[in-house]
């Protein structure tokens, strides 16, 4: 993603930097609100396990993490630092439940970031251009950020929310994949980009971004 602004410096450099600043700033402030939900969700349900570690705050630097904004930045995806849960100190629901609404949260709050970007660049449009395309930036950046992270692959929250849908010995069995970290991702990432023709991401998230985006934007 970040790639793509390099060659505006040949041109405009002032203007380039500019663009990188603002996409930073959205990538870093989508995150946070991801983050945030979770530890909000979760300390909602009872849990206050984010809260006492400093996760229930808007502050990037708590929710930032650095191998999956470095993937964001080249790769156009990623994820923010986990937040931790203890579904069995959610109240008044199961753990299992408990757990798939606290990481359904994150991509939730996105969502709801994105309309409101594209009731934003709707509006600034013929008016604001450049705030219409900031707008438009952060309803890409936080639609794509859900999506992704609804992926049932460890560490993003389609894992957890798949653990949580689960029945038990099912859930038991997939949650192995967990002690493998990241590497799962990875290597799905690795078949696209060494198989010609494949394009795993391409179905799950760009076709479902492009979908939701042009719902908004209507």
């Amino acid at each position: 993603m970040l790639f793509q602004y390099l060659p505006a410096f040949k041109v405009d450099p002032l203007q380039a930097t500019f663009q990188i600043v603002v996409l930073l700033a959205v990538i870093a402030l989508s995150v946070t609100v991801h983050e945030f939900s979770h530890a909000f969700a979760s300390n909602y349900l009872g849990d206050r396990t984010a809260k006492l570690l400093g996760r229930l705050t808007m502050n990037p630097a708590s929710h930032i993490d650095p191998l999956g904004a470095l993937i964001f930045l080249v790769a156009g995806f990623g994820w923010g630092k986990p937040v931790p849960v203890n579904p069995y100190r959610l109240r008044k629901i199961s753990p299992k439940a408990g757990l798939a609404i606290v990481s359904l949260s994150g991509p939730i709050s996105n969502l709801i970031t994105a309309f409101f970007s594209g009731l934003i660049a709707t509006g600034f449009y013929n008016t604001h251009p450049v705030i219409a395309q900031i707008a438009l930036l952060s309803a890409y950046i936080n639609v794509l950020l859900a999506v992704f992270n609804l992926i049932p692959l460890p560490p993003l929250d389609g894992f957890k929310v798949a653990l949580g849908l689960l029945p038990d010995k099912s859930a038991n069995f997939y949650s192995q994949l967990e002690k493998y970290g990241p590497m799962p991702l990875f290597a799905l990432l690795l078949v696209e980009m060494a198989v010609p023709g494949i394009s795993i991401i391409g179905l799950v998230v760009e076709k479902p971004v492009s979908m939701i985006l042009n719902s908004l934007l209507l």
